[in-house]
């Protein structure tokens, strides 16, 4: 159900990537399945948990500036309903990107304790 939810989340910022162009989404990283995996395999999807993490901070601070300028744009008396619908979207892309973002991390977390549990000691 994770996946599906990380997913769908995905497919929203791909989605309204349109709007902003140049901020570049980031590959949402596959992780290993904690109740089979090796150690070497649980350090090696923690470190693309964190370059994911990395790349989604860039992410969200490119998106940063494309919000306040629409937002200054929206405020205007001339904004329109376009100009509007542009600020939302570009809400929803960041909104999107920190709900994956702890999507992934609770996931991950869940990884973790079926690894221990597949591992005690």
């Amino acid at each position: 159900m994770n996946n599906f939810k990380i997913g769908l989340a995905a497919l929203a910022l791909v989605s309204a990537n349109s709007i902003a162009g140049e901020c570049t989404i980031p590959d949402i990283p596959e992780l290993p399945d904690g109740g089979s995996a090796t150690m070497e395999q649980m350090l090696e999807g923690q470190k693309s948990i964190k370059a994911f993490q990395t790349a989604n901070l860039e992410y969200m601070s490119c998106l940063d500036p494309l919000i306040a300028a629409a937002a200054e744009t929206a405020n205007a008396d001339t904004a329109s309903d376009e100009d509007k619908a542009a600020v939302k979207q570009l809400e929803e892309k960041y909104n999107t990107a920190v709900s994956v973002e702890e999507d992934l991390a609770g996931q991950f977390n869940t990884e973790i304790r079926e690894y221990k549990a597949a591992n005690p000691g």
